[in-house]
C-alpha cells in the first residue's frame, strides 16, 4: 500500500444506487456482487486508510452474494454490525457474535438484507511482527484459511464500538496533518482489539466437511450458469455433478441459505440485468432475455420486477 510514510489518514465514503458501481468503488479488491432479494439496491462504503491497515464500513438493503478477492499479502477480518442467523462466510454460517477471518485471497459472502458489515485489512508485513509481538509465537496457521471464530458478547461489543470510534476520529483527522507515531497508536489499538477477539484455540477438524460442500454448491452453479439459454433441471446437475437432490438441497441450504433453483432464478435475472445495462442499439428485451433461458416473457417481466423493483424494458431504457 501507498499510505506506509503517511502522516495522515486517508478516508471515503461514497453512497451507491448501483451494485456494480458499489463492488468496484472498493479500490484494489476485485468483488462481484449478486442481487438475491427484492428491491433497489442502495449502498453506502466508508473506507478509511491507515498506514498498511484498512478500515471498512459496508451498509447495503439488500440481500447479497459478495464473491472475488482482496489480496494475497493482506489477511481480512469482520463481522456484522448487527447479529442475524442469515450470514454466510465462505459455506459457512455465522452465529451471533461471530468473527470472519482469513488470507484476502478469496472471499464469498452472502449477506442479508438491510446489513451493516465492518473489517478490517491487515497487510502480512504488519500483522506477523504484530502477532509474534503479542503471543510470542509465529502467527497462528489457520488464518491461512477462511474461518468463522467465536467471540464473546462483551468483545463483540467492544469491537463494534471502538472500530465505528476509531473510524470516526480518523474520519475527522483525515485533512491534518498528524504525527506519524499517533496514527500508528490509533491503527495498532484497532487492530489488536480484533486480534484479541479471537479465541484462544481454534478447531478446524470441519473445515474438510465444509469445504467439501461449498465445492459441491460451487460445482453445481459453475455447470447451471454453463447452460444459461437452457437451463439444466436439478435432476440434470445432480447427475452431472454425481450427487443426490437431497443432498444438493441441503449443500445449498448450509452454504448459501437457499435453494439451488432460488439462486440460479436470480443469478440468472441479475445476467439479465446486466445485459439490458450494456446492450447495444437495437438489442431487445426478448433477445437478452432468451440468452439466460427465458422464453416466457410474462412470467420473466413479472420475476425481475419482484427482485429488482422495475420493469425490463425500464432498464433497457435507463442503462
Amino acid at each position: 500500500m501507498t499510505l506506509a510514510k503517511s502522516v495522515q489518514p486517508i478516508t471515503s465514503i461514497l453512497n451507491t444506487q448501483d451494485m456494480d458501481q458499489h463492488a468496484c468503488a472498493q479500490q484494489g479488491w476485485a468483488l462481484h456482487y449478486e442481487q438475491l432479494s427484492p428491491g433497489q439496491f442502495k449502498g453506502r462504503i466508508h473506507q478509511v486508510q491507515l498506514p498498511e491497515v484498512t478500515l471498512l464500513r459496508e451498509d447495503t438493503n439488500i440481500a447479497l452474494r459478495q464473491r472475488g478477492r482482496l489480496d494475497d499479502s493482506v489477511y481480512g477480518f469482520a463481522m456484522g454490525l448487527q447479529d442475524t442467523s442469515d450470514l454466510f462466510f465462505n459455506g459457512q454460517r455465522v452465529p451471533e457474535q461471530a468473527i470472519m477471518c482469513g488470507k484476502g485471497d478469496e472471499v464469498d459472502l452472502t449477506t442479508p438484507p438491510h446489513f451493516t458489515l465492518i473489517a478490517v485489512v491487515v497487510e502480512r508485513s504488519l500483522l506477523n511482527p504484530l502477532w509474534e509481538r503479542m503471543y510470542q509465537k509465529p502467527m497462528a496457521h489457520w488464518l491461512e484459511k477462511q474461518l468463522v471464530l467465536q467471540t464473546s458478547g462483551i468483545k463483540a461489543q467492544i469491537l463494534r464500538d471502538l472500530q465505528l470510534t476509531v473510524m470516526d476520529q480518523a474520519s475527522t483527522l483525515a485533512n491534518r496533518q498528524q504525527d506519524p507515531q499517533a496514527l500508528r497508536q490509533l491503527r495498532d489499538e484497532i487492530l489488536m482489539e480484533w486480534i484479541e477477539a479471537l479465541p484462544e484455540k481454534v478447531d478446524t477438524s470441519e473445515l474438510p466437511n465444509l469445504e467439501r460442500r461449498k465445492k459441491l454448491v460451487d460445482h453445481a452453479c459453475e455447470l447451471m450458469m454453463g447452460h444459461t439459454d437452457e437451463p439444466l433441471s436439478i435432476l440434470q446437475v445432480c447427475s452431472h455433478i454425481g450427487t443426490s437432490r437431497r443432498k444438493l438441497n441441503y449443500s445449498f441450504q448450509d452454504v448459501l441459505g437457499t435453494t439451488p433453483v432460488k439462486y440460479l432464478r436470480a443469478l440468472r435475472l441479475n445476467g439479465v440485468r446486466r445485459g439490458l445495462r450494456d446492450a447495444a442499439k437495437g438489442v431487445t428485451v426478448q433477445d437478452v432475455a432468451a440468452h439466460w433461458g427465458f422464453w416466457h416473457l410474462g412470467q420473466f417481466a413479472q420475476d425481475y420486477k419482484r427482485l429488482f423493483d422495475e420493469l425490463p424494458s425500464t432498464t433497457l431504457r435507463h442503462p
